[in-house]
């Protein structure tokens, strides 16, 4: 009988196992091998070359400028995006004005504002992207429009083309395009806890302010931490390679003088631009290295008792 329950377990995992290695483990060890060649990415031809895509790599002054956006990119898009949705999901759940019959209740209308928020999830990156180019446009663009119709005609930045500013606008519609999200994801978990729990704290004499820090946020440390995490990811991966290869200025983005140059757009650039795969892939090795360094630093850090309710 026991036999029988393994054999049953493994036929289930066996082909979902196959499938995740033949699909995401055997890649990741191609890369390994590839960033240890001169392989050009267009010929069957190349030669072992050792570690000098790393020696290469380390001395490379665009892979430590697309390093380190793409560690703030980690470190201030998860901070701003999941602490403003938190905000914004403790207010539409529990910040509303005490009614007749309720000690606590949201704000009203609140499924219509979580279905706004959500708006920009429904749209492509790419799409989101387009429509942020336009609104930055300096001369004909939305943002500069409405300070001249204000009267701060005199003041008309340059937006992706001031490399002061490029990076803070490309962060801005990330924020934009993700916060929707975790409003969602968070008032769901919100929603779960107990009313009872809010009650007993606001008849004690807490403070809505108390009530998120004591209650709310422990209770709901699990989904900030994983949305955390997830945020962290696409922060290093695809949402900051579109939103960058779109927006910004230079050959395939980046610019100006690569001021937003990011991990996954600089791998992007040097495999098809430059025609240097195997460089790419070096490259690549060393963005998952980040993305798990990352992940792990985040799951260490947030680490704390399950509290059940």
């Amino acid at each position: 009988m026991q036999h029988g329950k393994y054999r049953f377990i493994v036929g289930f995992l066996a082909v979902p196992l196959a499938l995740y290695a033949l699909f995401v483990v055997w890649p990741f060890i191609q890369s390994i091998y590839y960033s240890l060649t001169n392989w050009s990415g267009l010929s069957p031809e190349f030669e072992f070359i050792g570690f000098d895509n790393y020696t290469r790599m380390f001395q490379d002054e665009v892979f430590w400028k697309s390093l380190q956006h793409s560690l703030t990119f980690a470190v201030v898009l998860p901070l701003i995006s999941v602490g403003f949705a938190l905000f914004l999901a403790f207010m539409l759940n529990v910040g509303g004005r005490r009614r007749k019959g309720a000690a606590i209740a949201g704000v009203r209308g609140s499924a219509f504002y979580k279905i706004v928020y959500f708006f920009p999830q429904v749209l492509s990156i790419a799409i989101v992207a387009l429509l942020f180019q336009f609104a930055y446009n300096p001369n004909s663009g939305a943002i500069n429009s409405v300070l001249k119709a204000v009267g701060l005609g005199s003041i008309q930045p340059q937006w992706l083309g001031d490399p002061n500013l490029a990076l803070i606008c490309v962060m801005a519609v990330l924020v934009w395009s993700t916060v929707g999200f975790f409003v969602v994801l968070f008032s769901a978990g919100m929603a779960s806890i107990p009313r009872d729990f809010y009650e007993a704290a606001l008849l004690d004499g807490a403070s809505r302010f108390t009530t998120f820090f004591r209650i709310t946020l422990p209770l709901l440390w699990d989904t900030v931490q994983s949305g955390w995490i997830y945020m962290g990811i696409l922060a290093l991966g695809a949402e900051s390679f579109a939103v960058v290869q779109i927006m910004t200025v230079g050959p395939n983005g980046g610019g100006p003088d690569y001021s937003t140059i990011v991990l996954p757009l600089y791998v992007y650039q040097k495999a098809f631009r430059d025609g240097q795969a195997a460089y790419a892939t070096t490259i690549g090795v060393a963005l998952l290295l980040v993305t798990l360094a990352f992940a792990a630093v985040v799951m260490k850090l947030g680490r704390r008792e399950r509290l059940e309710f």
